[in-house]
């Protein structure tokens, strides 16, 4: 900032320099109280061309400071966001636990993990337990056998095979999904929500809540008919 800037930014009340500074000097202990306006001032070294080895240490200080603030505030919007999630979670499951037919819990499934999840699209693929006890040939179900024995979603690029399994001609339009493992008394599957952004799923995400969400379902499933929601 230049100094004509930095001057112009003051108020053109007359004396306005001299105010401030008997003002400071009559109140010597208004730093000590204000400490986040000491911490902002730029104090100017006195001699020209030189910096002292404080007044650099204060420069470094006051970028990690940012830093670290700036990822304070960033750990606080993500704990905010996963305490909304489980507020919702939690109300989908009542809603969930009440419902009796495969079509609601299909209806509601869309909806919630739709606008929820930003996403773009949901599906729901089941297959018979008997093909992964009995190694039966099944192509569809062999491209999700491996992921289904990890017991845990994963998040990331959509891959086109499995892409094709689960949504058809919309694949081609998707870029990231989350796949969420699926298991009943007599079926395993994959619970996929997808988007066209290929940063919406991304693998470092978290995925506890996603894993909590397959539970809910797949609890929910065990109560209804074999072949409820196999597509959403």
């Amino acid at each position: 900032m230049s100094k004509h800037h930095a001057e112009s930014s003051y108020p053109d009340e007359p004396n306005f320099h001299i105010r401030v500074a008997n003002y400071l000097i009559g109140h010597p202990n208004f730093f000590d109280h204000h400490p986040e306006v000491l911490a902002a001032l730029q104090v100017p070294h006195l001699v020209a061309g030189a910096t002292s080895l404080i007044e650099q240490q204060v420069r470094v200080l006051r970028k990690q400071l940012e830093t670290e603030r700036n990822r304070v505030s960033h750990v606080i919007a993500l704990a905010r966001e996963y305490d909304a999630m489980i507020t919702r979670l939690h109300t989908v499951t009542l809603k969930l636990i009440a419902l009796d037919t495969p079509e609601e819990l299909c209806a509601l499934a869309k909806e919630f993990l739709l606008r929820e999840f930003n996403a773009d699209a949901v599906t729901l693929k089941l297959f018979p337990l008997a093909i992964a006890i009995d190694q039966q040939t099944d192509s569809a179900a062999a491209v999700f056998q491996a992921f289904i024995m990890h017991q845990h979603a994963q998040c990331g690029v959509l891959d086109d095979v499995q892409g094709k399994l689960l949504f058809d001609e919309m694949s081609a339009t998707l870029r990231s999904a989350a796949l969420i493992p699926i298991h009943t008394d007599t079926q395993f599957g994959v619970l996929a929500i997808a988007s066209s952004e290929i940063e919406r799923f991304h693998a470092d995400m978290a995925t506890d809540l996603l894993d909590r969400l397959g539970e809910i379902f797949s609890n929910k499933l065990k109560t209804l008919p074999l072949n409820a929601c196999n597509h959403l």
